[in-house]
């Protein structure tokens, strides 16, 4: 009985089944792929980054504004860009913000013990490259969430996600589209906090192990002239 009431929690709480984002070093951004390119800025009403946190028994998610940003497009393709992510204009969504536990959580997420954003206010992503989507890169997406995953993605994109002062290079699926002065950028992953030292007291604490180190990202960015 006690194992197939842990086996239920486990399968309750599982992190959503997304697109893994590949995660190494972070890369030197080659300055002459957007040179004589245009410069179009991210419309800041229109874009945002979620995230979707999971512990051992339940999931909670919302979503960042970003303080500002732009994207480069030469020959019709976006070649470059980048945008600032403002930590603390963080929102929980699946608890009513009047409700008393979602200031709590919102007031814990933004404490030391995760983003440490009166430290780190802000993070930042910069494009390093963006290739065309290959159909090789759909190996094993017919079992992911289609509620965390892309459809049909249009290119791969890496750049350099920096989080509490760490840097890494990601490389993830996305969907881009340009409409003549428009452009719209989507992207579904999961990336492991960890990676960024965000951990829950000490890494490997027993607080920590409630908290799965997945961490699912959606950039959802418009911008335009």
């Amino acid at each position: 009985m006690v194992l197939s009431v842990a086996f239920l929690f486990v399968r309750c709480s599982e992190s959503p089944k997304s697109d893994k984002a590949k995660t190494g070093d972070a890369k030197k951004v080659d300055t002459t792929a957007v040179t004589n390119a245009t410069t179009m800025n991210v419309d800041q009403a229109s874009s945002k980054v979620t995230w979707v946190g999971t512990k051992l028994v339940d999931k909670h998610n919302g979503a960042f504004g970003l303080k500002s940003g732009s994207v480069a497009i030469k020959e019709g393709k976006l070649t470059g860009g980048s945008f600032i992510i403002d930590i603390k204009s963080l929102k929980v969504l699946d608890i009513p913000a009047d409700e008393e536990g979602n200031g709590k959580l919102v007031t814990h997420l933004l404490s030391k013990d995760f983003f440490a954003a009166d430290k780190f206010p802000e993070s930042t992503f910069e494009i390093v490259s963006v290739e065309d989507y290959k159909e090789e890169n759909n190996k094993d997406r017919e079992n992911l969430d289609k509620k965390y995953t892309l459809a049909n993605p249009t290119h791969m994109i890496t750049g350099n996600l920096e989080l509490k002062g760490v840097k890494k290079s990601i490389t993830f699926p996305a969907k881009v589209a340009i409409d003549g002065d428009k452009v719209t950028a989507e992207a579904k992953f999961n990336i492991n906090r960890k990676d960024w030292g965000m951990n829950y007291h000490a890494d490997e604490s027993l607080k920590d192990k409630f908290i799965r180190p997945t961490v699912h990202i959606g950039f959802n960015v418009s911008a335009k002239k």
